[in-house]
Order: C-alpha cells, then structure tokens, then sequence
C-alpha cells in the first residue's frame, strides 16, 4: 500500500470529530462556552436541543424512574440520528474510549505482543451484557450499566481529572493490549451492542465491488469488526450488519477502491 492522505483521510476526521467533542464538554465546564454542556449521558446543544443517551434512558424507564421531556425528547433525538444513519457511527466517531481501544491497537503492534486470547470472549457477548444491563437496572431500580461505563469514568477523567477513574481507564487499556484484541468495543460493550441493533437499518453503508478486489485483505487487517467483511471476496454488495462501525479504515486501506461508502437504499445492486 503506497502511504498518502488518502490512506487515513477517514482516521483524521474521526479524530478530529471525537477530539472536537472532548473539546466543547470540556469548553463547555471550563470556558462557559455554550455550544455542548453536559456530557455524553445527557447535554444540550447551543442551550436549546437536549441530546440523551437512548439506552441510558431506556435503562432510566425500566428502573422505574420517569424520565423529564427534555431528557426523553433527547434521547428520541439521538436515536433517530443513529438509527437513521445507520451502524455503530457513536462507536467509531463519537465514543471517546474509541480512541483508548485504537492506541492500545496501535501499542500492541508496535511492541508486537501476541495476544493468547485464552479468555474466550465471543461478538454475542455484548448482546448477553446488554440484557443483563436492563435486567439489572429493572431488579434494582437504577440505571445498572450507567454506574460503571467506561464513557461516562472517561469523560470524567479528561474533563474533570477525577483520580479514580484513571484506574479503570487503564484496566481497559491494558484489557484490550494484553488480554484481547478489541476487547472492550469489539466484545463487551453493550452500547455498542445497542446501537449495532437500532442501527442496522441505516441509509450509510460501506460497498464491496468484487470486481476490484484483489484479495489482499488489508481490510481484514484494520477492521475492528472483521467479522462484517464476510463478503469480500466472494460478491458484490453491501457489508449488511449492524456491527459495522462505519469507521472507513477498510476504505481507507482498500489501494483496489474495492470498498466506498454507500447509501443503503439508493442501489444495492
């Protein structure tokens, strides 16, 4: 693959729009300015337009508690955004432990550590942890999974520098270079488990054109869920799964132009 621009245009603009973010919260706490105040459970934006974590509102519902307008027209809000668009796109373009789950990628490559993978940890167990997220939060009447996501300790610890949450931060750093690849984000999850459901029928797809492939699999090798790529190689067509972060590293990689964007509706042929 010859090295240019082009090769992590879509890695750049990720970075930029998940370090903007960080930026406006900590704006936002610090500066007084008014352009995203609140965090990623529950902001406003420009003071008028409340954004809410959908399944952090749905564990809110289920415990019992009722949620305010703002807080529910909110989460509607960001669930049509996601659910619209299609995939995992908070995962790969918003989520700040994204960026945490890529550098400990990019550690365990340079220094070269072989990963044993002898915890067994398969992409359902995501699914498993998202039910016993809402079984939890229903059995004891608080939000179970908002206590302890790693989103949530994360922004606090950038925004706020809270001590403690530097540890758990680390524990997933290390988790992911040592124990398994991806193992947060790609395993555990159930966010991710959450938006891979509701986002499944999104009009942003990535498209394999068959004809261009050269089987050389680079994509294989930046995916964070290969899983997904089953159809390289073998037909043209859309990569239809909900897990697809829609991160672009496939096509940022692909030299064949093997792989573009796509929209879900227009042409599936």
């Amino acid at each position: 693959m010859s090295f240019s621009f082009k090769n992590i245009r879509y890695l750049i603009a990720r970075r930029i729009v998940q370090i903007t973010i960080l930026f406006l919260f900590a704006a936002g706490n610090y500066l007084g300015w008014k352009v995203l105040m609140g965090n990623y459970s529950s902001a406003t934006f420009l003071e008028t337009i409340p954004l809410s974590d959908p399944f952090a509102a749905l564990q809110t519902i289920i415990s019992g508690f009722l949620l305010g307008t703002d807080a529910l027209i909110g989460a509607i809000i960001v669930l049509l955004i996601y659910s619209v668009i299609g995939g995992r796109v908070f995962c790969s373009w918003i989520c700040p432990v994204n960026l945490l789950s890529d550098f400990s990628l990019w550690v365990r490559e340079k220094l070269k550590i072989t990963i044993s993978n002898k915890i067994l940890l398969t992409r359902e167990t995501r699914y498993y942890i998202l039910g016993l997220s809402l079984f939890l939060s229903i059995i004891s009447g608080v939000a179970a999974f908002e206590i302890i996501s790693p989103i949530s300790i994360f922004h606090r610890s950038i925004i706020f520098g809270i001590g403690g949450g530097w540890s758990i931060i680390l524990a997933l750093f290390l988790f992911d270079i040592v124990i398994h690849k991806n193992g947060w984000c790609g395993h555990l999850c159930p966010l991710g488990a959450f938006y891979a459901i509701t986002g499944k029928y999104g009009f942003l797809k990535i498209k394999h054109y068959h004809n261009n492939c050269s089987m050389c699999m680079k994509c294989f090798d930046v995916c964070p869920e290969e899983q997904v790529l089953k159809i390289i190689g073998n037909e043209s067509g859309l990569i239809n799964f909900g897990a697809c972060t829609n991160c672009g590293r496939c096509i940022d990689v692909c030299d064949d132009k093997a792989l573009q964007f796509a929209n879900n509706y227009s042409n599936k042929n």
